[in-house]
């Protein structure tokens, strides 16, 4: 019943009410990575995504959790989502930060042999919170407080006009990779709008069955952008990109926004999607000397069909050395909310992810999803590594501008 068509099958029962929604029948479906690679591996071609979403989507509105567990998920879906609530929430990281990692390393679940049981997997609050503090992001002074400029014209004659998506956790902690972003597609002939009124895209409600809320969320935005009148919206989080994919599924059965979702859908772009449909560079690569092992984000690879893109661009930087590691189609353990509500196979996740990767005794990482950067170095650091982990686009960026990219991240 933990195999894609074990749930599959569950789903029927529950339909046709040969299976009540029982604790056990939830947690078939919360043990679920939710990372589609049963997606890319079906010959059938089913598409599994809108299954597992609508079926949380009922879980969340029938089933009554137990209180700790209800209350940690409804924190979750109160403060990500809302970066003005995050930044409330990661201030404490600013001062004691140091202080509360290393507590969070004594309680914070390992990845030790054996299997977990399945009343052991869900983890204790305790446990979670500790999980949420060792893989709590970086942050600055400058990074909460950072704005994207609302526009930035194209060097040169303009190919496109573009919007950016600046994300939830993305503008808070990783606000180098917003910046690198529209360095580069400026410095391909973008012309680069970042809406100041944007928020959250809504993947990370929609894929934890919180769908009324997604739905509120990507409303606001597809408003938002719609108002911007570009050609194309770049995304840098695979998360993101792939929920902003599937808006018109999201809204199929409702008449009012149906057109106008399918309408956005069909201009948002994965970053390395929209440089390489660009065709031609216009930038000059500068050598970077490096071995980057390269990890495909679950929600790029398998919910968007993008591996090539990356690699591509990658490839394309004068010294780099690309390196893949052995099970690349397996999760790291983050997706989406999973490594927060489900810290012990996450983490015995994370410890295989960090194997394989030290195996190609790399210079640096490049993944595309900023929960894939949290946990990577959050299972790096429990073993000894501390490996500088880049989105693609930084180390591109960089090359552009003949600078070493570990000389500019917040991050190591």
């Amino acid at each position: 019943m933990d195999s894609p068509r074990g749930r599959i099958y569950l789903m029927k029962a529950g339909i046709e009410g040969r299976a009540e929604m029982s604790s056990s029948f939830v947690d078939h479906f919360d043990r679920c990575l939710g990372c589609l690679a049963c997606v890319t591996a079906c010959p059938s071609g089913v598409q599994y995504a809108p299954l597992i979403e609508k079926s949380r989507a009922q879980i969340e509105r029938q089933h009554e959790r137990d209180p700790g567990d209800r209350l940690f998920r409804a924190l979750l879906m109160a403060f990500i989502p809302y970066p003005w609530r995050m930044r409330l929430a990661l201030l404490p990281m600013l001062v004691f930060g140091p202080l509360l990692r290393r507590l969070a390393r004594g309680s914070r679940p390992r990845a030790g042999a054996g299997r977990s049981t399945p009343e052991a997997t869900n983890g204790s609050l305790l446990s979670r919170a500790a999980a949420a503090l060792a893989l709590a992001p970086p942050v600055t002074w400058r990074s909460l407080l950072d704005r994207l400029p609302v526009h930035t014209p194209a060097v040169g004659s303009e190919r496109l006009k573009v919007a950016v998506l600046a994300g939830c956790v993305q503008r808070l902690a990783f606000t180098n990779v917003n910046h690198a972003t529209v360095r580069v597609l400026s410095a391909e002939g973008c012309s680069v709008e970042a809406p100041a009124g944007q928020g959250c895209c809504g993947a990370l409600p929609l894929h934890a069955g919180h769908i009324d809320q997604a739905r509120a969320l990507a409303r606001h935005n597809i408003a938002v952008f719609e108002a911007a009148g570009v050609d194309r919206i770049a995304v840098n989080a695979a998360g993101c990109g792939s929920a902003m994919k599937e808006y018109g599924d999201l809204f199929a059965d409702d008449p009012e926004w149906a057109g106008r979702a399918r309408a956005f859908s069909a201009k948002v772009r994965d970053v390395s999607e929209l440089l390489i449909e660009l065709g031609e560079q216009r930038a000059v690569r500068r050598p970077l000397a490096a071995r980057v092992v390269y990890h495909d984000a679950c929600h790029l690879a398998h919910g968007q069909g993008i591996r090539a893109e990356p690699r591509s661009l990658l490839q394309g930087i004068p010294g780099v050395e690309l390196l893949s590691p052995a099970e690349a189609d397996i999760c790291c353990g983050s997706a989406g909310i999973y490594n927060l509500v489900q810290p012990e196979p996450a983490a015995q996740l994370g410890a295989r992810k960090v194997r394989h990767i030290a195996a190609l005794s790399p210079d640096m990482i490049a993944t595309a999803n900023p929960g894939c950067i949290l946990q990577i170095a959050a299972a790096a650091r429990g073993v000894g590594y501390d490996w500088p982990i880049f989105h693609p686009i930084e180390l591109i960026d960089a090359s552009i501008h003949g600078v070493d990219p570990r000389a500019r991240s917040s991050r190591q």
